[in-house]
């Protein structure tokens, strides 16, 4: 097989796959930041939106570089995402698979560069490419400092998941806390599915808020997760969505809150999250809560 006849397909062979998903470890493990994201990982194996292109190694049928490309949607531009083996980089590997993500995904498609690292600078640089958006990684110590007591308010009541019957109510509350967003706000059934599968998932760790008079809709929730691949373990305020309609009750500060307590409760040193730098209100709650900026992930477009 040579990678140069597949060009962008919607699914990989699963050998190339298997390729891909090796040089994404190795990329991890040299720079200390995961290159893609989970979805662009998840989408490897499973059915997604996504499109997949390599670049292949000087042999021709190894994986020397891959690019994932989410197509534009909803009025969100295309977004990509870049790895490159660290034993192909200095070769103008990187150059190829963002120009190869711009013609596929029109002048407007986002490239993410996780952790901004000097390579991905130097490639915008070279490309004459400008910051489009930040998203900041912010952590915060569990097993040395103190947490605010968790008080539930009159008139709402905190629950855990109670399976798929909630899924229908939890996409609902995504999708409109999360309109905006290109990524998050387009979750679908299957990608909920996709992540109960995962070993990581405990429905103990997903809290949902609800007003007892009401208590099939759900106002707000809070998805964590706990990466039991990092040495130490640690946790993660993975999805924090509340109807906009039950905004101004405290909701994202309660059900954070509760999810920091039911991650300490599991010993855990460190816990971490995702916000846009823009996105105030978050940055705010977070700040107050404990989180400290740790790393930012950058995504570049053409300049105007």
């Amino acid at each position: 097989m040579r990678l140069r006849e597949l060009g962008w397909v919607r699914q990989l062979p699963d050998a190339v796959a298997r390729q891909t998903q090796t040089i994404i470890e190795r990329a991890t493990a040299a720079d200390g930041v995961a290159p893609v994201s989970e979805q662009a990982v998840l989408s490897l194996s499973a059915e997604s939106e996504a499109w997949h292109h390599c670049v292949p190694d000087a042999s021709g049928a190894g994986v020397a570089g891959y690019v994932n490309l989410v197509p534009s949607h909803g009025g969100h531009p295309a977004m990509a995402e870049v790895v490159v083996d660290p034993a192909a980089r200095g070769r103008g590997v990187g150059t190829e698979l963002v120009r190869a993500a711009f013609e596929a995904g029109g002048r407007g498609a986002r490239i993410w560069a996780h952790g901004d690292l000097p390579p991905a600078k130097a490639v915008a640089a070279r490309l004459k490419l400008s910051v489009a958006r930040e998203l900041w990684q912010m952590r915060r110590d569990l097993a040395n400092s103190e947490l605010p007591e968790l008080r539930v308010p009159e008139g709402l009541e905190l629950r855990t998941y109670a399976g798929p019957s909630d899924d229908a109510e939890i996409l609902r509350v995504n999708g409109e806390a999360f309109s905006w967003h290109p990524e998050q706000g387009a979750w679908s059934e299957r990608d909920i599915e996709i992540r109960r599968n995962e070993s990581w998932f405990d429905p103990k760790g997903l809290f949902i808020a609800v007003d007892p008079a009401a208590p099939d809709k759900i106002l707000g929730f809070h998805w964590t997760k706990i990466h039991y691949d990092e040495n130490p373990h640690i946790g993660e305020v993975y999805v924090v969505g509340v109807d906009p309609s039950a905004q101004g009750r405290g909701l994202g500060r309660l059900l954070t809150l509760a999810g920091l307590h039911y991650l300490r409760d599991r010993e855990l040193g460190q816990v971490l999250l995702y916000t846009e730098a823009d996105n105030t209100a978050a940055v705010h709650t977070y700040t107050k809560l404990g989180f400290e900026r740790f790393h930012v992930d950058v995504a570049y477009a053409i300049s105007p």
